[in-house]
């Protein structure tokens, strides 16, 4: 199959974003002459624009950074923690078995601008006006709205005029719902964002001084009064089919700062792979790589009947994982290194048969015991939607699937960076008046059990399912990606990468190889279902493959050609920078020189 776009090749700077007006934007903060940081900021806000069904400015976001100077990676956590007044029995005595997915109560501190800002403080070289500029002029000039972004506002106009009144001005600006393709404006995050900069250039200091005063206006400034002021008085409806507070507030806030962490890693391959800690999902993808250590990677990059059942296999031996033993590593003890450890990852590839598993089937690292998902807090399993976790399709599909945004930046200098913005959707709940955004309702991935290492407990981080990733070489070399997706993000990527680093194929080629991924592990997201032994392939699979993998006992469900995934890498191999997009979508693209 001949890849559907090139791989780009070149020796200045590589922009991968799921938005091409993101990826432009990074590209022109490069041109300017600022790092890979300086882009990453400047794309990530634009995709707060552009994308407004996927991220905002009240959502969340991971950053994985290697400075090639130093030859350091860090970990940015831009996951806000749930309110202080958070717990498992506030919501059981509302009547409550889960964390509703929409709405006010799900809230959480939103992380995203913070981490940005830390990011471009602690990394960056440009103002924090420059990096902003393409964001408050999309936002306030306007941009051609997606067509899945217009499907998104059709299919939650009723609940935008009725039950979250306060988004109507932003998202039915002319009162009526905006065509896909037609042009779009958010003139009041606009002014949200160039009050900011106003409030941060008032006074004297240099540029990092000028970043903080941001991140002040934003956290402990106007944009927390608003915030809090519209959280005291205001209830909404939500999943649960009530109408509930948020518990948020201007207190949470102000206490809580973006923190730099290492990463979590394991060596594979002769390459290190980063990840965030198990307050995310990403370590999956390490345990999905020590399980499959013992295999053949040619097999496992190929498309044939082993290596689909092996992948997969092993994605839901390491997804049951997560849910027995993730969470904030800061309040909950997590064995991390048993999890990643090659022993570990061999008695776990000992349990993969030939025959499909239908069971969750967490481990036992050490002498932990797993935590078990109760039934009676999971949706009922088998006959739900085969959502893919996709956006909405304006053709058909679930017009309000929870997504996600991606950008991943290497410059001339061999300086890295992934990240992956998500929350703060517009179909996740009102927008705060005046603000121009809605909130994160990230808080909808914890358990409403006190033993759950992801209980809903004040100031624990919800254990989210975003994953960038960042693989570097013992030269220097290395490679950053990532994709939206959900709990898919840590399958589609794995494929990604084994095709890439085991399989012989360029970033193009690797990322448009049929894709697949199974939807049997639980879901993150409300109402936290699960389809044992469930399948998804692209159609573009060998029919002989998919037939070999029924006859094993998947229930194999065919999806379009080109659906699943929407991967976005950029590299550094042997001199050259390289980059690539997942053509699926029609949005993400690359751009370099």
């Amino acid at each position: 199959m001949s890849p559907t776009r090139p791989e780009l090749a070149g020796t200045f700077g590589m922009v991968s974003a799921t938005h091409w007006l993101a990826a432009a934007s990074g590209m022109a903060m490069l041109e300017r002459g600022g790092n890979a940081f300086d882009a990453a900021v400047a794309a990530g806000l634009v995709l707060q624009v552009v994308e407004p069904h996927l991220n905002g400015p009240g959502g969340e976001v991971p950053i994985i950074a290697y400075r090639a100077a130093e030859a350091s990676v860090q970990v940015i956590c831009g996951q806000g923690p749930l309110p202080a007044a958070a717990s498992v029995a506030r919501l059981k005595d509302l009547g409550l078995s889960q964390v509703p997915g929409t709405g006010l109560l799900p809230a959480v501190v939103p992380g995203a601008f913070g981490a940005w800002m830390a990011l471009l403080e602690s990394h960056g070289t440009m103002e924090v006006a420059e990096v902003m500029e393409p964001a408050i002029a999309y936002a306030g000039g306007g941009f051609r709205l997606l067509p899945r972004a217009a499907a998104t506002i059709a299919a939650c106009e009723q609940q935008l005029r009725t039950d979250w009144p306060s988004s109507t001005p932003v998202f039915l600006p002319a009162g009526g719902v905006p065509a896909g393709g037609a042009r779009f404006a958010n003139p009041i995050l606009a002014a949200t964002w160039t009050r900011v900069l106003a409030e941060s250039a008032a006074g004297s200091g240099g540029r990092e001084t000028r970043i903080r005063r941001c991140r002040d206006a934003f956290y402990r400034g106007f944009v927390a009064e608003a915030i809090e002021g519209f959280l005291a008085g205001a209830e909404a409806p939500d999943d649960s089919g009530d109408r509930h507070r948020g518990l948020l507030t201007g207190d949470d806030l102000a206490r809580w700062e973006p923190s730099y962490e290492a990463p979590t890693w394991i060596e594979h391959a002769g390459l290190r792979v980063h990840k965030t800690g198990p307050w995310g999902q990403g370590p999956v993808f390490l345990q999905q790589l020590r399980i499959l250590e013992g295999k053949d990677p040619a097999t496992l990059a190929s498309a044939s009947v082993e290596g689909v059942h092996l992948v997969t296999e092993a994605a839901k031996l390491a997804f049951a994982d997560r849910d027995a033993f993730y969470g904030d590593p800061e309040h909950v003890e997590v064995p991390i290194d048993e999890l990643l450890s090659p022993a570990y990852g061999a008695r776990r590839l000992a349990e993969i048969t030939e025959a499909a598993s239908l069971e969750q089937r967490p481990g036992r690292p050490g002498s932990k015991p797993p935590w078990l998902v109760p039934a009676e807090l999971l949706a009922a399993t088998g006959d739900g939607p085969r959502s893919t976790g996709m956006p909405p399709d304006p053709t058909g599909g679930d017009p309000i699937s929870r997504d996600t945004c991606q950008v991943d930046v290497v410059d001339r200098h061999g300086n890295l960076v992934s990240a992956t913005p998500s929350g703060g959707w517009l179909h996740g709940g009102p927008c705060v008046p005046g603000l121009g955004f809605p909130l994160s309702t990230r808080g909808q991935m914890c358990w409403l059990d006190e033993s759950a290492p992801a209980a809903f407990v004040g100031g624990r981080r919800p254990r989210t399912t975003l994953s960038p990733s960042l693989v570097l070489a013992g030269d220097g070399d290395g490679l950053a990606f990532g994709t939206p997706g959900g709990d898919q993000q840590d399958q589609w990527t794995l494929g990604f990468f084994l095709r890439f680093a085991h399989g012989g194929l360029d970033l193009q080629a690797a990322i448009d190889a049929p894709s697949h991924h199974s939807s049997h592990p639980i879901g993150s997201f409300h109402p936290r279902s699960s389809h044992p032994g469930r399948l998804h392939l692209e159609a573009r699979h060998d029919p002989a493959v998919r037939a070999g993998l029924a006859e094993r006992g998947h229930e194999v469900v065919v999806e379009p050609g080109w659906s699943l995934g929407r991967v976005c890498a950029v590299g550094r191999l042997r001199g050259e920078l390289l980059a690539a997009a997942d053509p699926r979508q029609d949005q993400a693209y690359a751009v370099g020189r």
